[in-house]
């Protein structure tokens, strides 16, 4: 035999993702690549004297896991050390919040910026008890009169400030917020410290920027994070000018640079899809065109080796979401109002020629689009959108596709099936958020939200992501949510009819995340002459009742044939 295979696997559970999804029970790896699958006798003459032989005793071996929209750089500054741990179940009321914050005050240097990450109304319990009752700068004060306070929500669409803080970037009740975004204020007109969407940028111009370094370290944590869990790829869904006022540049281009330098050090231990924001939120067309030229010029869409860090295309935001009622809706939410595209215009009309003209124009340029809208009526002007910038500048293969598409209508299901366009939801999400949803939109459409059933009988690709820092980056919890819908804080199903099966759910994660890669014909699946990503996972999947799926572990995690993650050796 002229050459051995260096990895090789038998006995378990070998779920390919190939087209039929078919089981086989060994796998052989050659040189970063998968050289054979079946059984134990089509590996066996591949095995030589310095082949890793693993017997997965009925452990599952899967395609590596493609988190399809992770914000890497921004969940590394999120987490611990560089970040207070805010998020259910770190804390659990805004006493708790208090109580972190003055922990933190009492190491922080005179005048410090301190910074947290993952509040949730939803999981604090005054705010729980009162929906009225919101978080406020003068639960902060208190605990930090001196230091300046700046608090990320989960879903990183609201920012919450102590009066230090609002007194630095020079917010009162004379504050005129940016378009697209809110200063929110109490009954006598003063801020209450709550930043909405495009306001934030008030606080963050104010923070001093990440430094290079910084930047590194956050990227080098989210690596090792997502090693142990089985991640071998991740989109980075917007990185650019358009992201250096939110968390501290962590969108920014520089963090771009820095991955570049990851990559030529040779420590990116998982592949990285990303996606350029020319502009941020309440931009104009005009704005957007002229920044998307700047990155083209300035060779930002070009990379050396683009199976281990490609350039795709460039996102957009069309709305906002739910939890703000700042998503673009065609029915009032409870206690009134629709939402709004986020973009420039002074109404409906204006704005959707706005978002029509962006999409026209990254579209005419040659660039993958990602668009992230959650309403239905924001969903329907994108997908047509979409539909009208290919008809009028024909290209095959564009794979443009919807973030979050929350309320993805029938209509824009059919839109984005007949022009092969795809839509990336986040099942971890919908598994945070089910409870709380009702009290926005009501309870028939709260369980509809995220109608994964529906997209993929519409023949929609769908995709999976996680959204990171919006949730951990857990993708076992995601495929328990597809196929349970059960909420994370109550237990209880929400939009049962909108269930996808093991299998589907798995794809979502795999060989549809590839497909909007550009990539399905060399990763997602565990087929012959693909890379060798790979994830095993202790137990049978196929096999285990749903609810345990989350509590699995991840033993190994391969990346291009090498080994990044390994608890068989420890």
């Amino acid at each position: 035999m002229d050459t051995y295979a260096d990895l090789v696997f038998v006995g378990g559970r070998v779920v390919t993702v190939d087209a039929d999804f078919s089981v086989a029970s060994a796998l052989a790896v050659t040189g970063g690549v998968i050289a054979a699958v079946g059984g134990r006798d089509d590996v066996a003459p591949l095995i030589g004297p310095g082949t890793r032989v693993i017997d997965l005793r009925g452990a599952t071996l899967l395609p590596g896991i493609n988190d399809s929209h992770l914000h890497g750089c921004a969940y590394g500054t999120a987490t611990p050390p560089l970040s207070l741990d805010l998020g259910h179940p770190a804390v659990s009321s805004l006493a708790d919040v208090a109580d972190s914050v003055r922990d933190a005050v009492a190491r922080a240097a005179r005048g410090q910026w301190i910074t947290g990450h993952g509040w949730d109304t939803g999981y604090l319990a005054e705010c729980a008890a009162d929906p009225s009752r919101l978080p406020s700068r003068h639960d902060l004060d208190a605990v930090s009169p001196d230091h300046p306070v700046v608090l990320y929500s989960f879903s990183g669409h609201a920012t919450w400030v102590n009066s230090k803080a609002l007194e630095l970037i020079g917010v009162d009740r004379h504050t005129v917020a940016p378009p697209g975004g809110a200063v929110v204020k109490d009954d006598s007109g003063e801020p209450t410290g709550l930043l909405h969407e495009g306001a934030q940028a008030l606080v963050q111009n104010a923070l001093p920027p990440l430094s290079r370094r910084e930047r590194a370290d956050a990227v080098r944590s989210t690596l090792a994070t997502l090693a142990r869990l089985g991640i071998t790829s991740y989109t980075e869904p917007g990185l650019g000018p358009g992201g250096d006022g939110i968390m501290r540049g962590a969108l920014g281009t520089e963090t771009l640079d820095v991955y570049r330098e990851l990559l030529a050090d040779g420590e990116l231990t998982a592949r990285v899809g990303v996606l350029l924001l020319p502009t941020g939120m309440a931009s104009t067309a005009e704005e957007f065109a002229r920044a998307l030229t700047a990155l083209d010029e300035a060779g930002y869409t070009r990379t050396t080796d683009p199976r281990r860090l490609a350039v795709h295309g460039v996102k957009v935001f069309a709305d906002g979401i739910v939890p703000n009622k700042t998503a673009w809706m065609s029915e009032p939410y409870v206690g009134g109002g629709c939402g709004s595209l986020c973009v420039g215009g002074e109404t409906d009309a204006e704005r959707t020629a706005e978002i029509n003209a962006m999409i026209r124009h990254a579209h005419a340029a040659g660039h993958q689009l990602g668009v992230h809208v959650t309403g239905d009526r924001g969903n329907d002007t994108v997908a047509d959108a979409f539909a009208a910038a290919v008809a009028e500048h024909p290209r095959d293969d564009a794979r443009h596709y919807i973030i979050h598409g929350d309320f993805l209508t029938a209509h824009a299901m059919k839109v984005l099936a007949a022009h092969d366009f795809g839509v990336n939801m986040n099942p971890t999400i919908k598994w945070t958020v089910a409870d709380m949803e009702e009290d926005f939109v009501g309870a028939e459409r709260a369980a509809y939200a995220w109608p994964y059933r529906d997209a993929v009988d519409a023949g929609v690709r769908v995709a999976s992501g996680s959204d990171a820092p919006v949730t951990h980056p857990d993708w076992r919890q995601g495929v328990a949510t597809m196929v349970l819908r059960e909420s994370k804080a109550a237990g209880r199903v929400s939009g049962p009819e909108q269930r996808i099966g093991l299998a589907e759910a798995i794809r979502t994660y795999t060989i549809e995340a590839a497909w909007q890669d550009f990539a399905d014909d060399w990763k997602g699946s565990l087929e012959p002459g693909k890379v060798a990503d790979l994830c095993v996972l202790d137990g049978d999947l196929l096999g285990a009742d749903p609810r345990d799926i989350p509590g699995m572990p991840v033993v190994l995690t391969v990346v291009d044939g090498r080994i990044v993650h390994d608890a068989l050796r420890d």
